[in-house]
């Protein structure tokens, strides 16, 4: 997928993101926003602030073309109001789960900061230099953003969905790009910050049902080795659309909602071999 359509992809689960938290808004009435039955402990609102914050961290990156994080104790990062009152009432991930009504102002702060980021990815194309979490020094670019959050913003507008009703699924080529990225950048990345166990030749095959393309996943102590297409044997293969792929992996569904064969009990293991973050 190259940057043109993904930053497509971005703006329109942005949109698909605003329409799930205006029906929680509206269903909430005066009240707190509905709970995320696949974030425990999160309400729609929390979801809202988390990626209100997550946009504006990075836009700031973006902006200015940093090379190094930017400070999270920055009082002008965020673009949150001034007045502590005001302030009191905002969903930010540092305090408990918002339990009240979501102030008016909260969604607009989240759509001029969804279209801020939108708007320098555009400016920006795929390849501008800047700080990323990646360990891979290639990734380090604008284009690596733009990857990260089309795909966590489609994670996060099927939460929010399934805040009010059943989620619909995940873009197909949104979710066929998610795969091998959940493989390649999330899975090292995960078992480096949770000191995940090391790895003993477990192999797994995850086969796309509803287009073309297997990924067959080994972990060798550290090491986390990728094979596109492969055809030698796996441990274990779980095989479903590339919705359902993206979704089980980003331990959104369960593995009973794929075709699984082989060494059930070993699927069952992969979150320990890449833990959620």
């Amino acid at each position: 997928m190259d940057h043109s359509e993904r930053l497509s992809h971005l703006r329109n689960e942005t949109l698909a993101f605003e329409k799930a938290i205006g029906r929680a808004v509206a269903e909430a009435g005066d009240g707190p926003l509905p709970l995320v039955p696949s974030c425990p402990g999160w309400s729609a609102s929390d979801l809202l602030g988390h990626l209100g914050v997550v946009h504006r961290f990075v836009g700031r990156i973006l902006r200015d073309r940093l090379t190094e994080p930017p400070d999270p104790t920055d009082p002008s990062l965020f673009g949150l109001p001034e007045d502590p009152a005001a302030r009191a009432a905002w969903p930010l991930p540092e305090r408990a789960p918002n339990r009240g009504p979501l102030p008016p102002e909260v969604t607009d702060w989240f759509g001029q900061g969804a279209r801020q980021l939108a708007d320098f990815f555009h400016e920006l194309g795929p390849e501008e230099p800047v700080w990323t979490w990646s360990a891979d020094r290639s990734g380090h670019t604008s284009g690596f953003w733009l990857r990260m959050q089309t795909i966590e913003l489609a994670i996060h507008r099927w939460d929010a969905e399934g805040a009010t009703g059943t989620p619909g699924p995940v873009d197909a080529a949104v979710a066929a790009d998610a795969v091998p990225q959940t493989f390649e950048v999330m899975a090292p990345f995960r078992r480096a910050v949770a000191a995940a166990p090391p790895g003993a030749g477990e192999c797994y095959r995850f086969r796309r049902t509803d287009g073309p393309g297997s990924w067959t996943v080994t972990f060798s102590g550290d090491l986390v080795r990728v094979e596109r297409d492969a055809t030698g044997p796996a441990h274990v293969e779980a095989a479903g659309t590339a919705s359902d792929l993206m979704l089980f992996l980003w331990r959104r569904i369960p593995a009973d909602d794929l075709a699984v064969t082989g060494d059930e009990e070993l699927l069952a293991r992969w979150f320990t071999l890449v833990p959620p973050l």
